[in-house]
């Protein structure tokens, strides 16, 4: 006879949030500026979809091709509906990386999640201090 032993399933950690700044849901024009494979620069516009302090979620209008990782500048037109959601930091062109690319659907856009690549509240600050000086 063989002997089994009941096995209690492990206690599963609630999910939680580890965002350090929350997203803000944003619907602003948006404008990524890089360069190809062969060093050619590259435009699409989109829209915002989120934005953080440390990164953002845009919905290009056409498919493009960026590839992971590429580094790419954005800039976001605060001059509309929902521009006091945008965090200070993120004003005239910001350098990120392409973090995560979501495929176009029958029902959604091609997105594209960059991570900022300079610390926005650094950023402010460093303006901040140069304006005072």
């Amino acid at each position: 006879m063989i002997a089994t032993t009941c096995i209690e399933p492990m206690a599963t950690p609630r999910m939680t949030d580890k965002r350090t700044s929350d997203r803000r849901d944003v619907t602003l024009p948006a404008r990524l500026t890089w360069k190809d494979a062969r060093g050619t620069v590259r435009f699409a516009t989109g829209v915002t979809r989120n934005v953080s302090d440390y990164g953002v979620y845009i919905e290009c209008h056409t498919p493009v091709s960026i590839p992971l990782y590429r580094l790419v500048q954005f800039q976001i037109d605060r001059e509309g509906v929902g521009a006091s959601a945008v965090p200070p930091g993120l004003r005239g062109r910001i350098l990120s990386a392409v973090y995560r690319v979501a495929p176009a659907t029958v029902s959604q856009r091609q997105g594209f999640a960059l991570r900022l690549m300079v610390d926005p509240r650094a950023a402010v600050a460093s303006v901040q201090a140069r304006a005072t000086a």
